[in-house]
């Protein structure tokens, strides 16, 4: 075999093996460029995604690693619940493949998410407004480190955070055999309180460690809640609580550049 002809070979597996990663780090380099569509269109008439048995891609059940963190995915997405911060991209990646191979359209109602199986239908509600679509996950991201899903153009405009650009939400995995099973989640008050949770120990010791490191690094207050768990008691070391969504984002940038990027927002 001719050198030339097995280096194309060689680049043509790795490509196909690492397209959800190479997709990933294109938008995370180009996000600063995206944008909306020209006339900001309401996308409110736009129906919802109808949940549908679909079978599961296995690529997309692999671990893959971007910019030096790994994300494994999860094998199923029954009883997925999150609350967190959601995110949308438009133009910039509009027409682009996404990681499960389908073409990007920024007026579909789709998301991205970094470790739902690809696809999965979801419902998420804007905590803010009470407002609530179901879209279908066919893409990977937000990879921004507070960010729990990457919503399509309509799917944002739906949900009324468009000028804002990110909404308190929570994400529910959908079973399609039982869409109308699907809870509906409460709003959230005006006094609601915002905590990051950055580990959860065993070890009490441990935790209190982590929590006198963290209010160091952070200066802002760190706390560790104990939970009787069947197993014993879990100590979880939470950030809080914080007066805005801005920041939480502001605190969960700081603790990417430590590698702490596992966090889960908890809203009380």
């Amino acid at each position: 075999m001719r050198r030339d002809t097995f280096f194309l070979i060689v680049c043509s597996i790795f490509f196909v093996c690492s397209s959800a990663s190479l997709f990933a780090l294109t938008k995370l380099n180009d996000l600063k460029a995206d944008g909306p569509p020209e006339g900001l269109p309401d996308m409110s008439h736009v129906p919802n995604a109808i949940p549908r048995m679909e079978k599961v891609y296995p690529i997309s059940l692999r671990p893959y690693e971007i910019r030096g963190k790994t994300y494994e995915p999860l094998k199923s997405a029954n009883n997925y619940v999150e609350q967190g911060v959601a995110s949308w991209y438009g133009t910039l990646f509009h027409g682009r493949k996404t990681a499960n191979g389908d073409i990007y359209d920024m007026f579909a109602m789709t998301a991205a998410h970094k470790i739902l199986p690809l696809p999965t239908y979801v419902s998420v509600t804007n905590l803010e407004n009470d407002r609530s679509i179901v879209v279908r996950v066919n893409d990977r991201g937000p990879f921004h480190a507070n960010r729990v899903i990457d919503l399509s153009y309509s799917a944002a405009s739906k949900l009324g955070m468009l000028t804002k650009g990110t909404a308190l939400v929570e994400v529910r995995a959908i079973d399609p055999r039982q869409p109308q099973l699907t809870k509906k989640a409460n709003g959230v008050s005006e006094n609601a309180r915002i905590y990051l949770q950055l580990a959860s120990f065993g070890d009490e010791a441990m935790a209190n460690r982590m929590k006198g490191q963290m209010r160091r690094y952070l200066n802002q207050p760190v706390s560790v809640s104990s939970v009787k768990t069947q197993q014993g008691f879990v100590h979880q070391v939470q950030v809080g609580p914080l007066g805005s969504l801005e920041l939480a984002d502001k605190i969960a940038e700081k603790l990417s550049l430590i590698n702490v990027y596992r966090l889960k927002m908890i809203i009380e």
